[in-house]
This record gives C-alpha cells, structure tokens and sequence, in this order.
C-alpha cells in the first residue's frame, strides 16, 4: 500500500513537471514566435498636415506580420467623416495610401480638422485580434492659392541667351517659388529689395532648339499652386557650323591625357577614345560646374546690383566664338558632334587674365575637357569661367576685385594651343558672353528692368 502511494506520488510528479514544461514552451513559443509579434503598426504621416482638399492624401502603413485591416476618418470639428477601410484578404507588410479628400458641403468654410489613422497587423496576439495602432494629427485646410506675379522682365531672350525677372510671391504656407523654361529647366529665386520679391536670370540653353514658355510657378504646403507666364519675345541665334578633323596625333596625346587625368578607363579603339573625352567627360564637367555654380551661388538680398562689361583678353584675338555647332571627323568619318559653349581668345602664351567684374572664386581645379579652371560668382546667380588656364593666382573662397589678374592663359584640357575658354554662366548654364560684353545689352535688359521693378515695389 505505501509502495503504490510512492508510486502514485512518483507518477503525479512527474506529471506536473511534463504539464509545466508545456505551459513554460507554449509561453515561450507565444513570446518568440513570429506569429505572435507585438509590435504594433507603423503609420507614417506628418505630423502636421496642409491640406487643399483637393489633392490625395499619402499614407504609409508598415508591419512586420502584415497589416489586415485600416481606417482612415476626417474629423472637421463637428463630425466623423470615413476617407477609406479596407479588410486585406493578403495582408501586406508596407501599404502605400492615396486617400480621397472628404466630400464636404460646398459651404464649408473650415480652416482645420483632424485626420485619425487606425491599423491592425495579421499578429494572433492580443487573442488573436492583433496588435493595433491609432494615430490622430492637425490638419490645416488651405484652399487659396500662393500669389504670384510679375513685376518687371526683359523684352526678350535669344536663343543661347540670357533674360532678367522680377517677381513678387506671396503665401503664409509657402513651400516652393522658382522659373521654368519648358517646364523642364529650373531657375531659383534671388531675394530682392523688400520682403516677398524676387529676382532670377533666366538662361535658354543653345541646345534646346524649341522655346514655348517661361513660367513662375509656387507652390504651398497644402499642394495649391500657382503658374504665371513671364512674357518674352524669342530672338534666333545664327549658328555656326565647322567640321573639325581629329588626328590619331590629338587623340594619343590630348584625349588620352584628358582621360588619365579624369581617372577613367581608357579605350584601345582611338575613335571610342575621342568620343568618352568628347562626350563622356564633356557631360561629366557640364554637370560639375551646374552642381558648383548651385551649391556656392550667393542668394543674399539683392538691393541695387551693378554689372560692369566683360573685357576680352587683352591683345587677343577671337580663335572661336559661342553657339558654334563642332562636327568631329577622325579618318574621313563623321564619329561626335558637340556646342561650343563660349569665348576662345588667342593671345601670347601664358598671357595674363583680368577679371572685369568683382566676385568671389567658387572654383579653382582641374576640369576635364576644360583642364585647369576658375569660376567666380559675381552674384544674382551670374558667374564667369576661365578655362585652360596654366597657372592661377587665386584661391577658392577669395573675394577678387574689378581688374584683378586671376590667372595665366594656357593648353591644358582637350586643346593644343594656348589660349582662354572664357564663358558666362547663368545658374551654371554656359549663356552667349557677347550679350554680356555689350553695354546697351546690360542697361536695357538687366539695369532698366530692375530699377523699373524698385519704382513699381515702391509705389504699392
């Protein structure tokens, strides 16, 4: 009798221990299995909101088990309005939202509200229902679209050209304000003078053959936006075209030089040689001084800007102009083609460079195509390059004064004889130096419409 109470007391012990095993592993596989995750949902909106009614509303919904079910509601202050919900068959573990503003009663004339986002996540914890997330953020409703007008602009612009604007934007939610050519080329604002004006040069490039329009466009917070046409004639530019033949000579001593100190492979063909200095590189620098001339280009008030002619080199001759239209041939084939986006002047070797404008040198390295270069930023997104240069005496960061001797003229880059690449930049687009070296060009395009834009902000 006591031996089958040992036995008895033996077996139940042993059977408490397998019962608590059990519970210990089925706690542990709730804690640690996938399945039942506790992390709840995550919802990326902002936190704060400008809303036109308008447009759809984005909203990113993330979980490692899925999400199974969302719902999103307007609140405009005096009832709960359902923008979307939806129970997923295949819960997804990141949901991009687009949601339709609400439908209020043309009246309405609310300023705020309150957008609140619920999800659930495909989890079995929480008894199965999963874990859940709610988040509620402000709503500011904007249905007024930003001011903007123009103030004051050039008559025209010619084809490789520059023009001037003056506008004034306006919008207590202001989000962005720049110009457009074609809805393609973007030109940042300058501020100018008095509070909500703005000044910016326009540039239309000489390889975009077709100009349809010039547009200030802002935009606000809400995503209201405003588009107004700056009225410009359009002026042609008589192009040149020459036919440059390339020699193996060119090829073995300048292409290949212009690659080696580009740091990239170099082609065995001479032919593919020629075209990576000429196209590859010559895109690689153009992107270069875009990049520079934005990231350095002085965007401090402008209140009364003076520009002084550009001077030619000293005693030079013009070796090749702007807007000339290159055809390259290497053994009586046709193999590139490419603009020749400035000013060459020919003089002695390693003649002096005068700079005919003050500024400051925001960049003074060696360049691809256009070996060792200066540029100098002068202001109102205007700057000024001097290519091929054999020896600077400036630095990046120096502020040079009018007359001042930059630099020496050289061969480096893709040339073979000593001379200046000299070109004007506008917000980093190479524009036609001759408009700028001409004073009548200066004074009725540039000076008279800023001193008519000061007269018209000072009459409001």
């Amino acid at each position: 009798m006591e031996f089958r109470k040992k036995q008895n007391s033996g077996a139940g012990k042993y059977l408490s221990i397998l019962i608590l095993l059990i519970i210990i592993s089925g706690a542990g596989y709730i804690k640690f299995s996938p399945e039942f995750e506790q992390d709840k949902p995550e919802i990326n909106i902002d936190d704060q909101l400008f809303w036109n009614l308008e447009t759809k509303l984005k909203i990113q919904l993330s979980d490692q088990s899925g999400i199974k079910y969302y719902k999103v509601s307007f609140n405009d202050g005096t009832k709960d309005i359902e923008l979307d919900s939806k129970i997923l068959t295949t819960p997804a573990k990141i949901l991009d939202l687009e949601v339709k503003p609400p439908k209020l009663d043309m009246f309405f004339k609310g300023t705020s509200g309150t957008i609140k986002v619920e999800a659930f996540d495909n989890s079995k914890w929480n008894y199965l229902e999963g874990n859940h997330a709610t988040k509620e953020v402000q709503v500011a409703i904007d249905k007024k679209r930003p001011v903007a007008n123009v103030i004051s602009n050039s008559l025209a612009i010619r084809h490789g050209g520059s023009a001037l604007a003056v506008v004034q934007v306006k919008d207590e939610n202001l989000q962005d304000a720049y110009i457009t050519l074609n809805d393609k080329i973007k030109f940042d604002l300058i501020p100018f003078y008095k509070d909500s004006y703005f000044v910016s040069l326009i540039a239309w490039p000489i390889n975009i053959d077709d100009f349809k329009r010039v547009s200030l466009v802002a935009t606000d917070k809400a995503g209201n936006i405003t588009k107004t046409k700056i009225p410009l004639y359009i002026r042609d530019l008589k192009v040149k075209k020459d036919t440059i033949v390339i020699s193996d000579k060119f090829i073995n001593n300048v292409s290949t030089n212009v690659l080696t100190l580009s740091g990239t492979e170099i082609p065995s063909n001479l032919s593919q040689r020629f075209i990576k200095q000429n196209r590859l590189i010559r895109d690689l620098n153009i992107n270069m001084i875009k990049q520079i001339t934005d990231k350095y280009m002085n965007r401090d008030l402008i209140e009364n800007f003076k520009i002084n002619i550009f001077k030619r080199l000293k005693g030079s001759r013009t070796a090749a102009g702007f807007a000339e239209h290159r055809y390259y041939t290497h053994n009586n084939e046709q193999i590139d083609d490419a603009w020749h986006l400035g000013m060459d002047w020919a003089s002695v070797k390693k003649a002096p460079v005068k700079i005919s404008n003050p500024g400051t040198v925001i960049f003074n390295e060696y360049l691809g195509i256009y070996g060792n270069t200066i540029i100098v930023d002068h202001g109102m997104g205007l700057s000024t390059l001097y290519a091929h240069i054999s020896s600077s005496d400036v630095n990046t960061g120096d502020q040079v004064s009018q007359n001042q001797k930059i630099a020496h003229t050289g061969a480096t880059g893709a040339v073979l004889g000593d001379h200046l690449h000299f070109g004007v930049l506008v917000q980093g687009i190479e524009v036609n130096p001759k408009e700028w070296m001409d004073r009548n060009w200066i004074k009725t395009r540039i000076t008279k419409v800023l001193d008519e834009a000061r007269k018209t902000i000072d009459s409001k």
